[in-house]
């Protein structure tokens, strides 16, 4: 076999891993989209019909005409915003001092950030949960009547338990990578350490601020496990996830997976645009200190 047909070959085999892994990853989009566009009979037809005729859009009319879901849907964003907000801002703060101010301990305190991302969610709900009940408890007090509890600030709190540490972690790497020499110069011409943080080093990593910013988002936008444990209902904070999770049918015993279905893509939709104009910076930064010249 020459080397041009085991190029060939490489080429075609190639194209088909290619074609499976999209097809892996989209297929399951592709057919929510199909099934929020059929009737209750049309889900269960035989056979199944991979695009139903004619399309109706009765699922997103009854999905956009529910106040609970507009309600959440508004909790999810507040949450999910403030969430990578705080976390790009103190983040950035804490990485800058990691990765370029000397001062003992600071392998020590990386090591524990990273370990702090490995905690399963389900393993540390317990004792959320008593903390957002009673604030004071880890001092050993009662303030029970400054309860948490079925608030939207309960899931900002505890949403900075995964988004925070990551996003340290993360920025911290690109902290470091930076040139020392571009510090130095600020330092010489008379720039405070604040200043060189926030008028060098800073605008260098916005890449990387994007593609963390994007991924913290996108964390606390999917979340689910404590969303669903420490609120009630749309009117204390519940966002999107758990109230898609508790959609009802006609009767107790129905699923209205055609409702269901057409408040999933609704809730993508937000994502998809958000990686569509922030692709470039995603890139960026995700390929940044890949090379070194």
């Amino acid at each position: 076999m020459n080397k041009q047909t085991k190029a060939r070959l490489g080429q075609i085999s190639f194209v088909v891993v290619l074609a499976i892994l999209i097809f892996y990853l989209l297929f399951p989009f592709y057919w929510a989209i199909v099934s929020s566009l059929k009737t209750s009979s049309q889900l269960f037809s035989v056979p199944v019909q991979y695009f139903p005729t004619p399309p109706t859009f009765q699922n997103y009319q009854v999905v956009f005409s529910s106040d609970v879901f507009i309600l959440s849907l508004w909790n999810s964003v507040i949450v999910s915003v403030t969430v990578t907000a705080i976390s790009l801002v103190v983040g950035s703060f804490a990485a800058y001092a990691i990765g370029r101010l000397p001062f003992r301990g600071r392998g020590i305190m990386l090591y524990v950030i990273l370990a702090m991302t490995m905690f399963p969610l389900i393993s540390v709900v317990g004792s959320l949960f008593t903390f957002v009940r009673n604030p004071c408890v880890i001092f050993g007090g009662d303030c029970s009547n400054l309860s948490m509890f079925n608030t939207r600030l309960s899931l900002i709190i505890t949403y900075l338990i995964f988004t925070l540490p990551f996003t340290t972690y993360v920025l911290t790497n690109f902290f470091k990578s930076l040139p020392r020499d571009l510090e130095y110069a600020a330092l010489v011409d008379g720039a405070t350490p604040f200043q060189t943080f926030y008028l060098v080093l800073l605008p260098l990593t916005m890449p990387a601020m994007a593609t963390t910013g994007m991924l913290a988002f996108i964390n606390a936008w999917n979340e689910f496990l404590f969303a669903v444990s420490f609120t009630l209902d749309v009117n204390g904070g519940r966002t999107v996830q758990p109230v898609i999770a508790f959609f009802a049918g006609a009767s107790t015993q129905e699923i209205p997976w055609g409702n269901i279905m057409a408040a999933a893509v609704v809730v993508t939709i937000p994502l998809i645009v958000l990686v569509l104009i922030f692709q470039r910076q995603i890139v960026d930064g995700l390929t940044a200190g890949a090379v070194k010249g």
